[in-house]
Parts: C-alpha cells; sequence; structure tokens
C-alpha cells in the first residue's frame, strides 16, 4: 500500500509536469507575434542595414499556405502521392514465445519499428506573395493528412531469422512474423498551416525553424491558433485534475500504509 501511494504521487508530478507543458505552450503562443512574410522581409532589411546580413533572430508567428521548395514537388514514398513533406512508417507485428526454466510457454504479440522515414528537405510557406522556408527540424507536422493506414499479412509466417529456428528447434525464446503495418503522412501544396518558431537569415533567405531557446516551443500544425490553444487549455484541465486525483489517493494510502 505504501509503495502504490508513493508511485501515485510520482504519477501525480508527471501530469502536473504535463499541465505546465500545456500552459507554457499557451501562453508562448498568445505572447508571440503573428507577422506577415512581407513584415519579416522589412525587419531583415533593416537588421542587415544594422548589423550585417546573417543576424537576423525573431521568434514569431507565421500563418501561410504550403508550397514546395527549390528542390521542387515531392512524391511519398509509398502511395507516390504529390507533396511537399511526407512521413513513412513500417512496423513488424510478431508474436513471441518464450519458454520459462519449468518448460512453460507464454506468448506475446510484440511491435517492432522496421522503418521510419521522413522527407529530409522542408517546404515554404507562401502569404500575400512572398515566402518564407520552413526548417521542420525532423518533426511531424499536427494535423498532417494521412493517406496510407495498411496492414499487410506475411504469407510465410515462420520464426525469424537463425536466432528464431534455433530457438524453436531447442524449444526456447523465439519470434512469428504476424504481418506489417504501413503507415503514411503527407502535407500536400496548398495546405494551410499554423507554425510558431524563430526565423533567421543565418543561410540567406528567411527560414522559420525550432527556436533556439527549449524554452520557447517549436509548433507546426494545420490547425488555427484559436483551435490550438483551446486544446492546449482543455489539456492542461485534464492533466491538472488527475494530478490531483493521484495525489490525493498517494497521500492517503502512504498515510494508511503508516498507520496499519
Amino acid at each position: 500500500m505504501l509503495w502504490i501511494g508513493i508511485i501515485l504521487l510520482v504519477a501525480a508530478a508527471g501530469c502536473l509536469w504535463g499541465a505546465a507543458r500545456s500552459q507554457r505552450k499557451v501562453h508562448a503562443m498568445m505572447a508571440a507575434e503573428t507577422l506577415s512574410v512581407r513584415e519579416l522581409l522589412e525587419l531583415q532589411r533593416i537588421s542587415t542595414e544594422l548589423t550585417g546580413p546573417g543576424n537576423f533572430r525573431k521568434v514569431c508567428e507565421v500563418v501561410g499556405e504550403t508550397v514546395p521548395a527549390p528542390i521542387g514537388m515531392l512524391r511519398s514514398e509509398l502511395t507516390g502521392t504529390d507533396c511537399v513533406w511526407y512521413s513513412t512508417r513500417v512496423q513488424r507485428r510478431y508474436k513471441h514465445y518464450d519458454r520459462d526454466t519449468d518448460g512453460d510457454t507464454r506468448v506475446s504479440t510484440r511491435t517492432e519499428t522496421v522503418s521510419d522515414m521522413t522527407s529530409p528537405h522542408g517546404w515554404a510557406l507562401l502569404r500575400d506573395g512572398h515566402t518564407i522556408g520552413v526548417d521542420h527540424g525532423g518533426r511531424r507536422p499536427d494535423g498532417a493528412e494521412q493517406v496510407l493506414d495498411r496492414f499487410e499479412q506475411a504469407h510465410d509466417r515462420q520464426p525469424a531469422g537463425v536466432a528464431g529456428v534455433l530457438g524453436a528447434l531447442m524449444g526456447g525464446d523465439r519470434d512469428e512474423t504476424i504481418g506489417y503495418q504501413h503507415t503514411e503522412h503527407v502535407l500536400r501544396p496548398g495546405t494551410r498551416m499554423y507554425v510558431l518558431g524563430e526565423v533567421d537569415d543565418r543561410d540567406g533567405p528567411l527560414v522559420i525553424r525550432p527556436p533556439r531557446e527549449s524554452a520557447v516551443p517549436f509548433v507546426l500544425s494545420t490547425r488555427t491558433e484559436e483551435e490550438l490553444t483551446d486544446s492546449a487549455r482543455g489539456g492542461q484541465k485534464i492533466w491538472a485534475w488527475i494530478a490531483a486525483g493521484a495525489a490525493l489517493v498517494g497521500v492517503a494510502l502512504i498515510v494508511l500504509g503508516i498507520v496499519l
């Protein structure tokens, strides 16, 4: 009982961290300026005149429509969808047979990621005839369109690899492939997008990317700012209520454990 109470208190602390993180995200979105690309180009011009090229930095929000980067339109790996960004994942689902020292066999279903790939190039946002580059920093945009969610059954469900075969022969651990789950997400050109990040010109043209200061969140979303703040506030309340409940139950169990 005592240990359960301690675990609940630790869980409550984790929930409080989640609530605080949601709160920071809301405050960051409310505090950041929403600037057009035209306004950012003017600020860059002033910065260049005062401090020279490559020194402009500005944390702000940018809203626009997705367009391809200078390398051109991309085609997603699995479905061949025309897009400006894509992410593909292949996961193997398998049965794991584990025989203990008593000779009893336990079977569990597990999943491992075989391939997880994101297009390395960013894209651009177009607004009022001006574009700004987007460096996604390896992150998946919130609200990206899922164009593939397919499970393919394995045709030959045999123990995987030499280790699996030897395990089967010796009666030990072995794996049996069930099948493969394929998923793919894309951003099509013309998708309305909200980005909160840091704009700079260190590569020449203006690019918005993950902020250098970790305290500032990086937000890539097809949702509006209002939708994002409402969602974050809702998440903050849920985390706070769960934390309060876990803390109360945890304290009660600890007291009972000490008394009893």
